[in-house]
């Protein structure tokens, strides 16, 4: 190559830099995967500012050529499409805090309700009742399991711009079901040999449809969702959100505009428990699954739940946790994640009736049929069920926790969620072998999980040693920060200020995390599994590690966790399919 031709290269290159700086796609207020946008192209953001943000704040996003989109006021921000040239100038606003892309998010019981002793509630008169729980999903369909004797999904409405509330997907029928199915299709005419009744039978439901047709969704239309929850908090006593959903982390919580949203819930006296992703056997650069709980499971407020294996059986000492539950600790912040275990492998709940309905999970995915003799003795041999679908996921997990939480706040409606989860948490069943392993029945490959800190948080849901316990955490119950000390190889839990953790006679860290969980090279804090520079402390650890990067280095973890197809929470495999 010639000096002249490597001098055009040369300015070339400047030029880019230039171009880049001048609209600002290196401002710290600018989140990481704005940056390399095409200069050309417009973007829909999140703009957060430091106070509630007027027709003022729109206007000058307007002079920008931006659209205000959505108000998302409880994050003192707003949804915009605006040009990426304008990116650096809305950044350098003394009001701006933080300007984000609208991400994708994506979805992320008989034997569930055995292995978490849920059948105790019935000796209190616990089902749920007069207890509203918002789940925002993929919408749900008219099911007999709640809808009938009385219509228990008390109010609809749609975020996703489809304009319908139903659930063409087939997952928010399945978790409202996993939450409060009453299990009427699986016990009418007494002719039933498995019934399937989801945790809070009585609760009632407020569908807030933010996944379309194909399960896909964006953080403005749940962060939108999340809002409306607030406002119709009193109207239906809402007490409980279930987020059965996530997408990938690209910043701290402190900063993440979906983590805000549900601080902001979570706040309100609602208690918010997520799915924790289903990354667990990501094995990318030799991570063995660590550090792949999806947002908003990241934040320290809410409840994250793993998923377990009920392997078949109501007790739940042959129980093992499933090898696809995503670990933690969290990308940037390190939080101690999940916060608790549940059943979610194969789990039975209601999808809607199969006569004016066909959902794409139902359609695509044979895995996700029951037969209707695993449920009515007197059916067709071989006919399937029309009426309840078998999904396996974090997602599944999350919905038998939201039960919990129900039954908890119709025994004690006083609770905060931060005692709820305290409770929860402490009560959790800690006895687990050393580790297990699991074969994926689609692949034939075998994984090995270790039952750390990480990987089952605090323990097992334990519905009835939750509802004999009376203690009533004084403080929050943010879950804590692992520390690392790279010089003497060791490992501890920093808590925030004012944590009800910090009581050792009641709350201390033994009795919630058990006493072997955070000491000893072989559980937690060994370089060559958690904290090794690929891992956790990396310089590329965020996005070429764990969620890998798109073109025009974009973030674009649908090509690199979950293939083309574009489910970036839940794997359909994992999802349809569950492990042995």
């Amino acid at each position: 190559m010639n000096s002249y031709n490597l001098l055009k290269i040369r300015i070339a290159i400047i030029g880019v830099a230039i171009a880049s700086l001048a609209y600002g796609q290196y401002n710290p207020k600018l989140s990481a995967d704005l940056r390399g946008r095409d200069p050309k192209s417009t973007v829909d953001v999140i703009i957060q500012y430091k106070d509630v943000p007027t027709e003022a704040h729109h206007q000058k996003v307007r002079a920008q050529g931006g659209i205000f989109r959505r108000d998302l006021s409880i994050i003192k921000g707003g949804h915009y499409s605006v040009p990426v040239t304008a990116l650096g100038e809305l950044a350098n606003d003394p009001n701006v805090v933080k300007i984000s892309p609208d991400r994708a998010v994506q979805g992320h019981m008989d034997l569930s309700a055995a292995a978490v002793n849920a059948s105790a509630a019935t000796s209190y008169g616990l089902s749920g009742t007069g207890i509203g729980v918002a789940v925002l999903d993929s919408g749900i369909n008219y099911t007999d399991d709640l809808d009938y004797p009385t219509y228990r999904v008390l109010y609809n409405q749609d975020f996703t711009g489809e304009g319908r509330t139903d659930d063409p997907y087939g997952h928010g029928t399945h978790v409202s079901g996993a939450i409060a199915g009453n299990g009427y299709d699986s016990t009418y005419a007494k002719i039933s040999t498995r019934t399937f009744k989801g945790i809070a039978p009585n609760a009632n439901i407020v569908n807030l449809r933010v996944l379309n047709s194909l399960g896909a969704g964006t953080d403005s239309a749940v962060i939108a969702a999340i809002q409306q929850a607030i406002a119709l908090q009193s109207t239906y006593n809402i007490r409980v959100l279930n987020l059965s959903l996530g997408r990938g982390v690209y910043e701290s919580y402190a900063v993440d505009p979906l983590c805000q949203a549900v601080e902001s819930a979570w706040n309100k006296g609602i208690v918010v428990v997520v799915a924790a992703g289903n990354l667990g056997r990501n094995d990318n650069n030799g991570i063995d699954g660590y550090g792949t709980i999806t947002a908003p499971g990241n934040d320290p407020y809410v409840i994250t739940v793993g998923a377990m294996k009920t392997m078949g059986t109501p007790g739940r000492s042959d129980d093992r946790i499933a090898s696809y539950s995503s670990k933690g600790p969290t990308i940037y912040d390190h939080i101690v994640k999940p916060d608790l275990v549940a059943p979610g492998n194969q789990v039975h709940s209601t999808y809607g009736m199969a006569s004016s309905i066909t959902t794409y999970l139902f359609a695509n995915y044979s895995t996700t049929h029951v037969l209707a003799s695993y449920y009515l003795s007197n059916a067709y041999p071989g006919s399937l069920s029309g009426n309840y679908s078998n999904l396996s996921g974090t997602s599944m997990a999350t919905p038998v926790v939201s039960g919990a939480a129900v039954l908890l706040l119709q025994q004690h409606p006083t609770l905060t969620p931060d005692q709820v989860k305290a409770r929860l948490m402490k009560t959790a069943y800690k006895t687990f072998p050393t580790s297990s392993t699991a074969t994926d029945p689609g692949s034939g490959l075998t994984y090995t999980s270790y039952y750390d800190i990480f990987t089952v948080g605090a323990g097992y849901l334990d519905i009835k040693a939750a509802l004999a316990n009376t203690d009533v955490a004084a403080g929050n119950a943010l879950s804590p920060t692992a520390v690392y000390n790279s010089a003497t190889n060791t490992g501890g839990l920093s808590f925030p200020a004012g944590s009800t953790w910090a009581n050792n006679l009641i709350w201390g860290t033994n009795l919630i995390w058990g006493t072997n969980v955070i000491s000893g090279s072989n559980l937690i804090w060994g370089t060559n599994l958690i904290w090794g520079t690929n891992i956790i402390w990396g310089t590329s650890n965020a996005f070429s590690v764990i969620w890998g990067t798109g073109t025009n280095g974009t973030i674009n973890p649908a090509s690199v966790i979950w293939g083309t197809g574009g489910a970036m929470l839940e794997s359909t495999t994992i999802l349809t399919v569950g492990e042995n």
